[in-house]
C-alpha cells in the first residue's frame, strides 16, 4: 500500500523512533495514532505532528482491544500496527546484591514481548475485515526487535530474550496471517540516537559510533521511520527480520 493509503496504530508513538514513524506516515498523507502511556509528551506530539494520542497500556489486554477500536474509528479504518514500545530492561543475572528479581525479567518480557503480540493480535483482528487492496493485502503488522536479540551484551539477558522473542515471532504469525492478507515483519535496529544518548559525555558518544563499521555514527530515528515505509509500502516483505545497524555487531559488553 501507499503511504498515503495508511490508517495507522504506533505504540510508542509520542516519543522516539515510534514518534519517527508517525511523523513519517503524517508527512506523506496518511492517518495515525500514538499509542503510549506518557500523558506529556503525548500532548506535545498532538501539537507537533498532528496525530491523536490515546493513553495505552500495552500489556493490557482489555485496553489494548478498546484503543485498536478507537484507532479504527478516528482514522476510518486500520491497516498497518507499528510496534515501538519497549523498555530496557537492563540487569545482570547475578547482580552486586542478589539474584535478579524474576519479577525484573518477566516485566521486560511482558511489556516487550507479550505486549507487542497483544496488539498485534488485537489489530489482525480488525485487519482481518479490510476490504483486499493490491495482491488482496488488507494490512501490515511492523515488530521493533533489536540487535540484542542476535548478540545479547551482559547485563541484557532479559531484554535480549524479549527482542529474541519478537524475532521468532515474526514468521509463524506471518504464515498464519497470510491468509487473511495480512504481513508481519520486523526491524532490528542497532545503536541509534536517543535521548539518553544524548545525554551521554562526549567521549562515550564518540566511542558508540566508532564501534560501527559505517556510516560510523548512531542510527538516526528518520532511517527507521524510512524503512518502516519502505515496509509498508513493499509488499513482498513479509516474515521476516531486516537488521538496520550499520554492520555493528555487538561485543560482550
Amino acid at each position: 500500500m501507499q503511504l498515503n493509503q495508511v490508517k495507522a496504530l504506533v505504540t510508542g508513538g509520542v516519543s522516539g523512533l515510534g514518534l519517527a514513524v508517525t511523523s513519517h506516515i503524517i508527512a506523506n498523507g496518511g492517518k495515525a495514532v500514538m499509542l503510549d502511556v506518557n500523558d506529556e509528551a503525548g500532548a506535545t506530539a498532538e501539537s507537533e505532528v498532528g496525530a491523536k494520542y490515546l493513553r495505552t497500556d500495552v500489556t493490557s489486554e482489555e485496553g489494548v482491544i478498546a484503543a485498536v477500536e478507537q484507532v479504527a474509528e478516528i482514522n476510518g479504518g486500520l491497516n498497518v500496527a507499528m510496534n515501538c514500545a519497549g523498555i530496557i530492561g537492563a540487569g545482570r543475572v547475578l547482580g552486586r546484591e542478589a539474584p535478579m528479581p524474576l519479577s525484573f525479567f518477566a516485566t521486560t518480557i511482558n511489556v516487550n514481548l507479550v505486549g507487542s503480540f497483544n496488539v498485534a493480535k488485537a489489530a489482525a483482528s480488525v485487519m482481518q475485515h479490510n476490504d483486499p487492496m493490491e495482491d488482496g493485502e488488507k494490512g501490515v503488522i511492523i515488530n521493533t526487535a533489536s540487535v540484542a536479540a542476535y548478540e545479547g551484551q551482559i547485563g541484557q539477558a532479559a531484554y535480549a530474550a524479549s527482542k529474541g522473542g519478537l524475532v521468532g515471532m515474526t514468521l509463524p504469525m506471518a504464515r498464519e496471517l497470510s491468509r487473511f492478507g495480512i504481513r508481519v515483519m520486523t526491524i532490528a535496529p542497532g545503536i541509534f540516537w536517543t535521548p539518553m544518548v544524548d545525554g551521554m559525555p562526549e567521549h562515550i558518544q564518540e566511542s558508540l559510533s566508532a564501534s560501527i563499521p559505517f556510516p560510523s555514527r548512531l542510527g538516526r530515528s528518520e532511517e527507521f521511520a524510512v524503512l518502516a515505509g519502505n515496509i509498508i509500502e513493499s509488499p513482498y516483505l513479509n516474515g521476516t527480520t531486516i537488521r538496520l545497524d550499520g554492520a555493528v555487531r555487538l561485543a560482550p559488553k
